[in-house]
């Protein structure tokens, strides 16, 4: 199974998460995803989701000047973002609990 593949299904949702506690800019959020064990995550990807999810009014943004170089984007979780994260979150949650008892079906027969 090609983990790409599954997380081009889940990056909207992953996005939303990483920002549920701290905004971020757009490296800081790859970062974290990373970290968090999505390393096969694209830059390109998480830029696209971020313009996107901004698109589509689950996100606010702002920038912050910075000495070191150029101003940094931030995003930021809205009131829509949350409940979307809300509504996704349980919907992952539900497909997880079926594939895992799926799985352990398949584990039992074996």
């Amino acid at each position: 199974m090609d983990p790409t593949q599954l997380l081009k299904g889940v990056l909207d949702l992953a996005v939303l998460a990483v920002l549920k506690d701290e905004d971020g800019y757009g490296y800081d959020i790859l970062r974290r995803l990373r970290a968090a064990g999505l390393e096969d995550v694209g830059d390109a990807s998480v830029y696209g989701t971020l313009r996107r999810l901004f698109s589509s009014g689950l996100l606010n943004s702002y920038v912050v000047p910075s000495d070191e170089g150029p101003h940094r984007k931030y995003y930021a979780l809205n009131a829509a973002g949350r409940a979307e994260l809300q509504r996704s979150g349980k919907i992952w949650q539900g497909f997880a609990s079926i594939m895992d008892d799926l799985l352990r079906e398949q584990r039992g027969t074996a």
